[in-house]
């Protein structure tokens, strides 16, 4: 089991600050932990073992706290570096949650509307007008719930090293490219249809209407008010973060040439860490129950987690377990090549789990998250 090990680079100075904040001594549990911990740690190697997971991050909340993070495993199988609190892995399709934040953070300063036409706010690409939006124009609602009709569920990311697309060419499918062109193909709010496609719309209204890099615009707007210091939408990785990154692994050996980039930040670009994306979870607890702290209004964090559509997701989030009717938990799956998470909480108390893994077992992040359920009693 990996430790909070120290590892201190002098080539960026914030780096500092980030290892006090991500940093969970061993020990300083609170009285009646333990055992729980203990019980979730065993089970975490044990799945582990299961389905071949080299390296997993795991960061547990209790009552609006981290209770406990620890790394588990080794960072890449190639190199063997053991995972702590502060290796960082690809977050996948949870940073789709993230930048719903960033979205409604404007949305509460009244910057955004999110029932605006979204190509009132877009400057360097316009999304095709057809006969699906003549009567019903595409919005940030629709976009944020995945109920926009839109096209390109997700991504396969690009070789390291190979050339990058821009945003525009990105949405209309142009070389370099590797996926189809992000187009409504049937009417805005009418069913829900998941769709990366449509969270880069979304990255391109915030660098637009900012003027910013997009890794600037969440850095300003959700990492350092929520307190993830030690995460960055930066693609690729920065050369003084490196050190710090897990390997992603498919079929039980590492990906060739390294983890694949994704300009398409949006929606699968979050490099972070367990304890960060706690941190995150913790804010949108808050906020949801109007407590200290808030960093969005209550009633726009109600909406992250209230379905648009039944069986939808809501401005950032979807419920679980999807059979039970109360559905009491709300969180986001990610899988990038080589990585698999899940970031599960309750909607009505602090509690929760963020699991990070480098790997594309899902069934070995599903069994974690679903063990915590149970030994925690949500």
């Amino acid at each position: 089991m990996g430790q909070a090990v120290t590892r201190v680079r002098t080539a960026a100075p914030w780096v500092a600050c980030a290892l006090a904040l991500a940093a969970v001594a061993p020990g300083a549990e609170p009285a009646g932990a333990p055992a729980r911990a203990a019980a979730l740690r065993d089970h975490v190697h044990a799945v582990m073992k299961a389905h071949g997971v080299p390296g997993a991050s795991v960061a547990v909340l209790r009552d609006f706290e981290i209770e406990w993070a620890n790394g588990f495993g080794v960072a890449s199988l190639d190199g063997g570096r053991p995972v702590d609190t502060l290796t960082v892995f690809q977050a996948a399709s949870i940073s789709k949650a993230v930048t719903a934040l960033a979205v409604l953070r404007l949305v509460a300063q009244g910057r955004l509307d999110l029932n605006q036409d979204v190509n009132a706010y877009l400057t360097s690409w316009k999304v095709p007008t057809n006969e699906h939006t003549t009567g019903t124009p595409l919005t940030l609602r629709h976009i944020l719930s995945h109920t926009g009709g839109l096209t390109v569920g997700g991504f396969s990311g690009y070789a390291a090293g190979a050339a990058l697309p821009t945003v525009p060419q990105l949405l209309d499918g142009m070389r370099p490219a590797n996926h189809e062109a992000v187009r409504v193909v049937t009417v805005p709010g009418t069913r829900f249809e998941y769709s990366g496609g449509g969270t880069t719309i979304a990255q391109l209204v915030l660098t637009d209407q900012l003027s910013l890099p997009f890794p600037e615009v969440m850095r300003r707007l959700v990492l350092e008010p929520v307190g993830m210091r030690f995460s960055t939408f930066e693609q690729p990785l920065p050369a003084d973060l490196a050190p710090f990154a897990s390997a992603g692994h498919e079929g039980g050996k590492a990906v060739a040439g390294g983890s694949h980039t994704y300009p398409e930040m949006a929606a699968a670009g979050l490099w972070t860490t367990a304890s960060d994306l706690a941190r995150f979870v913790v804010a949108i607890q808050r906020s949801r129950l109007g407590l200290r702290g808030a960093v969005l209004p209550k009633d726009l964090a109600d909406q992250m987690t209230a379905p648009v559509l039944p069986d939808s997701f809501g401005l950032g989030f979807e419920r679980f377990p999807k059979d039970e009717a109360e559905r009491p938990l709300f969180g986001h799956t990610g899988g990038n090549k080589g990585y698999r998470s899940w970031l599960l909480a309750s909607r009505d108390t602090g509690d929760g789990i963020v699991v990070l893994t480098n790997a594309d077992q899902w069934d070995a992040v599903r069994e974690i998250a679903l063990r915590a359920r149970v030994v925690y009693g949500w």
